[in-house]
């Protein structure tokens, strides 16, 4: 039979939302300094 589950406490909640906002900027933060690097054209790692 189907048991519902305890709360997940405030801070593991935080922590977890946390890790994968910071995850997100930096994938962000890679994102804007490759698109920077090729508008300068000093990219080594991506042909256009």
């Amino acid at each position: 039979m189907a048991v519902p589950k305890k709360r997940t406490s405030r801070s593991k909640k935080k922590i977890r939302k946390t890790l994968w906002k910071r995850r997100g900027f930096w994938t962000a933060l890679k994102a804007y300094s490759l698109a920077q690097s090729i508008s300068t054209g000093n990219s080594k790692s991506f042909f256009v």
